[in-house]
């Protein structure tokens, strides 16, 4: 099946399961209101906002002389720099350290490079245990999906479900209270960090004038994932560049009063290298990772590389009503909702995954609440026509459109057919589509030049 018929066929499904619909919209409207209470701290929002887009905007088109400042200053303190031109080259330069560090156990905090890459798949195979620490991760890794949303990964399970869950994976004995779900990962966890061989990390931030990666969380398993183990892998794509560690006191909160309300992350770390001779505690050894995997190509277009500003918030899928009701796995993407489905074509391949771009409204909801000001909804609106010019479009979608222009500028063409059959006709063309969900469209028995000779 093509990604397309599944994509539909996955979309149906969800917009009219009432029970995923309810678990999303309680938890996302529990979002959305913490953020519009968050948006408080600011008495000018929208300065904020204008900043951060000329900060990353200007970072981007002289992202070349900033990931070399990065490199040069982070190698001085003995940090490793790797550059992975895709998933497979990444893939392959992090199994090479696995094998040097003879390593058999990793702990990973969140990180949407790693799935993009499919990190988690890649290690198991080579015989590597690897435990995801977020909460949030290790309820998915539990469940062998993959995140339902780029900040909150099990936000399409309710309290039960995650419950069932624990019961089912992990024996515990039946409950409904959070507080022993959230112990009973934690038990489990704690001893994984002492043990592990290796920890991941993503990282929210690149820095170029202190050459230091900096990790914004909430539960404080980043910190731990860098702390016990010898060695530190964080990988990054190339675009999370900022130019200055002073620039932190203006996305750090945009992005967690955008993500989740808060007026600022409850552990904000930065790091720049492996331990010191003067530090007590931190890796032997930190690899900083630098991911292309595709963004080079979107950033080779200047009309679109605007999308390379995204800091990764989820305010785009909050308010997105496809979003809201389709679900974050139906999109089969790393990174879902409206910005994935800019990015995603780029990423991944615009022949396979060009129909993202048309599963909008185009309503700009996404647009408006962007902290960094990226135009995602013409964004989308580029993403097509891009496809259709590079001949993507289906073959029926071509007739149709050819059908329909001859037809609308011609009056005397559109009159010659008899309003049942041209009603015929578009029953049938639209058996598939309109007409599953809704009254087929009827026309009128009167053309419009007759009624407005009548009128006359």
């Amino acid at each position: 099946m093509s990604k397309l018929k599944q994509f539909l066929l996955d979309a149906e499904t969800k917009a009219f399961d009432q029970g995923h619909r309810a678990t999303i919209k309680f938890n996302i409207g529990k979002y959305n209101t913490a953020v519009q209470s968050g948006l408080t701290q600011y008495t000018d929002h929208e300065l904020a906002r204008e900043r951060a887009s000329f900060i990353k905007s200007n970072t981007i088109n002289n992202l070349d002389k900033y990931l070399m400042e990065f490199e040069s200053n982070f190698t001085a303190r003995g940090g490793k720099v790797i550059w992975a031109r895709d998933a497979a080259e990444a893939l392959k330069e992090i199994g090479e350290i696995m094998k040097r560090k003879r390593a058999r156990s990793v702990v990973k905090s969140k990180s949407m490079t790693t799935e993009e890459i499919h990190l988690n798949n890649y290690l198991e195979k080579n015989g590597i245990d690897t435990v995801e620490t977020d909460l949030g991760e290790y309820i998915v890794q539990l469940a062998e999906q993959r995140p339902y949303h780029i900040v909150t990964p099990a936000m399409h399970m309710s309290k039960k479900d995650i419950a069932d869950l624990f019961v089912r994976k992990l024996n515990i004995a039946p409950t409904d209270n959070a507080e022993e779900l959230v112990l009973t990962a934690r038990n489990l966890l704690r001893d994984k960090y002492t043990s592990a061989d290796v920890g991941i990390t993503g990282g929210n931030y690149l820095i170029a004038d202190i050459g230091g990666i900096a990790i914004t969380e909430n539960e404080g398993n980043a910190r731990l994932s860098t702390t016990f183990p010898k060695t530190h892998i964080a990988i990054v794509g190339i675009e999370k560049m900022i130019p200055s560690v002073t620039d932190l006191d203006l996305f750090w909160p945009l992005l967690s009063t955008s993500g989740t309300g808060q007026n600022v992350t409850v552990y904000n770390t930065i790091l720049s290298g492996p331990r010191q001779p003067q530090e007590k505690d931190g890796p032997d050894e930190m690899y900083v990772v630098l991911l292309d995997n595709g963004r080079t190509d979107l950033l080779a277009l200047p009309e679109k590389r605007e999308a390379l500003n995204c800091i990764r918030c989820g305010a785009c899928l909050n308010v997105c009503p496809v979003y809201k009701n389709i679900g974050g796995h139906t999109y089969e993407t790393t990174y879902s909702g409206p910005i994935g489905s800019v990015i995603t074509p780029h990423y991944n391949g615009m022949s396979e995954h060009k129909h993202l771009s048309f599963a909008s409204s185009l309503c700009g909801a996404c647009t408006s609440v962007c902290p960094v000001k990226i135009n995602i909804h013409n964004l989308l609106l580029l993403n097509r026509k891009q496809s259709v010019e590079q001949g993507m479009a289906d073959k029926p979608e071509k007739t149709a459109f050819k059908v329909w222009l001859k037809a609308m500028k011609s009056r005397t063409l559109m009159n010659l057919a008899p309003a049942n059959l041209k009603t015929l006709v578009l029953k049938h063309a639209l058996k598939d589509t309109w007409n599953k969900r809704r009254e087929p469209l009827v026309f009128p028995k009167k053309t419009f030049n007759q009624m407005w000779k009548e009128r006359k």
